[in-house]
């Protein structure tokens, strides 16, 4: 394991019990929080991205305002949804903030998860034609997103401009030169995930994915990285691919953690359907005191097949409690994983 980073869902809620009741609450307690966790030596901050529900959902703004206020911690996604995404703005966007944050975001996208309501992204304007079904439209948005990340200018100019142009075709600007790189595809089947190692994305798998063999879920998602790489490998791509998994894992140090996560809920994978005919499988949560936690993590073979670990944080425990979930996984958990 190479780099450990948090990945926050970014939820609020107006409960009294809830650390994060308004949206104003979760952005600026994901910019503390970002800050933290660099200061404790964690590699990277990581936000979901969902819409129509209280959590997070437009990612460039606090993105960049992290990378303003940090200066070593990655700052991605995991992951953008692009059914509801406009890639040529996305591009704008994206290569602002990572322009400001120095070149140190890693974006998540894909094709998108279950909706809060049906078919959000038609009100958002884009409805997929005839022939093709949302999850083509969001893999069909993602690569034109990752076709003009490369720079290159098709955009013909005008011959009577506002202001001077440079020779040639347009392209869109700002263009972080980069940060092609550093995007992700977040894959919940064995197909999406060679179909992003043959565009040369890096790789997201979650505590979530399509049911393909009926064996357990850290069982399934080892054999999806190493598709992955293998399709990597036979594209002939010239850079070593990244690969990360996220899972909530809880070392259990103090009666507080004991309160919240010692109860040995969800210590089993479950299975559901995502739709009608998508048979899932959700990955297990971990929570343990640190000797028995690195047992159980030794034999988790999707960590042991990733480079890097996104642990699901309970944002609405608030800053300073979130603080201490992760300084215990780094302190007690992370060395006995290989990190650093």
């Amino acid at each position: 394991m190479k780099k450990i980073g948090f990945l926050s869902f970014g939820h609020w809620s107006p409960s009294p019990q809830s650390g994060t009741r308004s949206a104003s609450d979760t952005l600026l307690q994901s910019i503390d929080l970002a800050v933290a966790a660099e200061e404790l030596g964690a590699d990277g901050a990581y936000f979901r991205v969902h819409h129509f529900a209280r959590q997070l959902a437009s990612p460039f703004p606090l993105l960049a305002a992290i990378g303003a206020k940090t200066s070593k911690i990655e700052i991605g996604t995991g992951v953008i949804d692009m059914r509801y995404e406009n890639p040529f703005y996305m591009v704008e966007d994206a290569s602002a903030a990572d322009l400001i944050s120095g070149g140190r975001l890693q974006l998540g996208i894909s094709r998108g998860s279950p909706e809060q309501v049906i078919e959000g992204y038609r009100y958002f304007g884009y409805n997929p034609p005839e022939g093709e079904d949302d999850a083509t439209m969001g893999r069909r948005h993602g690569e034109v997103f990752f076709e003009l990340l490369k720079g290159e200018g098709f955009a013909r100019p005008n011959p009577r401009p506002m202001f001077p142009n440079p020779p040639g075709l347009l392209r869109l600007e700002p263009v972080s030169e980069t940060l092609r790189d550093r995007i992700w595809w977040g894959a919940g089947s064995d197909a999406t995930a060679i179909w992003a190692a043959q565009l040369g994305m890096n790789l997201q798998s979650s505590t979530l994915k399509n049911d393909e063999t009926g064996e357990a879920f850290h069982i399934q998602q080892a054999k999806q990285i190493r598709a992955y790489r293998e399709a990597w490998k036979e594209a002939g791509h010239t850079r070593t691919p990244r690969v990360s998994v996220s899972r909530s894992i809880f070392a259990i140090t103090n009666d507080q953690d004991r309160l919240y996560f010692g109860r040995g809920n969800k210590e089993q994978d479950s299975v559901g359907y995502l739709d009608e005919s998508t048979r899932a499988i959700f990955g297990r949560s971990y929570a343990a005191e640190p000797e028995e936690l690195v047992k159980q993590l030794a034999d988790d073979e999707g960590i042991q097949e990733a480079d890097t670990l996104l642990l699901t944080v309970p944002n609405q425990l608030g800053v300073a409690y979130n603080a201490h979930v992760i300084e215990q996984i780094l302190k007690h958990v992370a060395p006995a994983l290989g990190w650093r």
